[in-house]
């Protein structure tokens, strides 16, 4: 009896082990197989012989097959990741993304002024000079715009049509823009610069040497001009030159701070550049011996910002003196290759130049940039005698004369 139940539970054993899961089946099975003496130590000796001599199951596990298709399996894998590294290897597109430079700088700002304040004083304070500050607030007075005032702070700016590199100077809008540190993002500084028949030159050059502390020594047609002139004029809080000079490729002409800031922002030096005390500072610090520098005149400035053409109109050479003499500008000067430029520029959309509102920014010169472009198509053929149309500006108060102006 014992020995016909044995039989039974051991020719069981198989049908359970079909049950355990294909991929660990193998080691199961040859565990189930392993265990058998362990279940023969239960009977008695003379039982061994009897339950040695039952034939193996005729069920037996695959085990040889199951490791070969393991294998299989595997190198199918094997060759599904081989396949994918080639792919990425051999056919993973180069995407080439037409990032343009950003062709502007800042925003523009409103604050409201406080009773003591000036617009030389708000300009100074906000990285803006002074014809800057009088263009972009018509009406108001430089000197005592009024607890309470709204003031526009023109801080968008236009990139000059210039290489990005070394420092750039537009003498037109009276701004240097620095790109050494970083080409993408340029900082930018008002400046004073020469009056009329001292105009500071344009062109290309660069900087030769640096001095922190300079001495300031008079031309002779300054000496002759005021005999009172010392010969040399050392370090100090008199000195014209402030407290840092950037020496340039052009003999006599400096980039430096100056001991008169009311002159940053307005055509009254030399020839040279002048900049804030507190300007010079980071301008000597950033930019070593050797750096370009590059001086042009761009009074008219385009750009596309998003989906919109823009236009940044400055008052050069005598416009900019109107500015400060009489607070507004009397002549409608347009460039001569404006009309081509405007073309050029809109590409595509050259049908949809709003002229009315490019003559009314040539004529007022705000400094500021203004979208150029309409919604509607112009009909009418449009030729270069439309920018020879002058628009009427309606009349501005004065804000210059009304507390009697200064002297740089």
């Amino acid at each position: 009896m014992r020995l016909f139940f044995f039989m039974v539970l051991v020719f069981s054993t198989p049908v359970f082990a079909s049950e355990i899961p294909r991929e660990n089946s193998g080691e199961h099975l040859r565990g189930a197989i392993v265990t058998k003496p362990n279940i023969a130590q239960e009977f008695e000796e003379e039982e061994i012989e009897a339950i040695a001599a039952i034939p193996e199951p005729s069920i037996k596990p695959d085990v040889p097959e199951v490791e070969e298709e393991a294998v299989v399996v595997d190198d199918a894998l094997k060759s599904v990741e081989s396949a994918a590294k080639d792919t990425e290897t051999e056919f993973e597109p180069e995407i080439e993304i037409d990032v343009q430079p950003k062709s502007y700088i800042g925003d523009v700002e409103t604050i409201k002024a406080k009773f003591e304040d000036t617009l030389l004083e708000l300009g100074r304070t906000h990285n803006l000079g002074y014809v800057e500050m009088i263009a972009a607030n018509p009406g108001v007075d430089a000197w005592l715009p009024g607890a309470g005032k709204k003031i526009i702070l023109p801080k968008r700016h236009l990139l000059p049509d210039a290489p990005r590199e070394g420092l750039v100077i537009n003498l037109a809008e009276m701004r240097m823009y620095n790109f050494v540190k970083d080409p993408d993002n340029p900082t930018t500084h008002p400046l004073g610069i020469g009056r009329d028949g001292l105009n500071t030159p344009s062109g290309l050059t660069k900087v030769v040497r640096k001095k922190d502390g300079p001495s300031w020594r008079p031309t002779p047609r300054m000496r002759e001009a005021d005999p009172l002139l010392p010969a040399v004029v050392p370090p100090g809080d008199d000195n014209p030159l402030g407290t840092h000079a950037l020496y340039l490729g052009w003999p006599q002409y400096l980039i430096h701070g100056t001991h008169k800031p009311l002159g940053v922002g307005r055509r009254v030096s030399s020839g040279c550049i002048r900049m804030y005390p507190e300007d010079i500072v980071k301008v000597f610090e950033g930019v070593p011996v050797g750096t370009k520098v590059n001086v042009v005149k761009q009074p008219i400035k385009l750009a596309w910002i998003d989906e919109m053409l823009y236009l940044e109109a400055h008052a050069e050479d005598e416009l900019a003196d109107s500015y400060e003499d009489i607070g507004t500008i009397k002549e409608y000067r347009v460039p001569g290759t404006l009309f081509k430029d405007l073309k050029n520029a809109a590409g595509d959309h050259k049908e949809r130049l709003d002229w009315q509102k490019i003559r009314e920014a040539v004529k007022i010169r705000s400094g500021m940039p203004v979208p150029i472009l309409q919604s509607d198509k112009n009909e009418e053929t449009i030729t270069e005698e439309i920018l020879k149309k002058e628009p009427v500006i309606k009349k501005r108060r004065n804000p210059i004369r009304q507390s009697g102006g200064f002297n740089g």
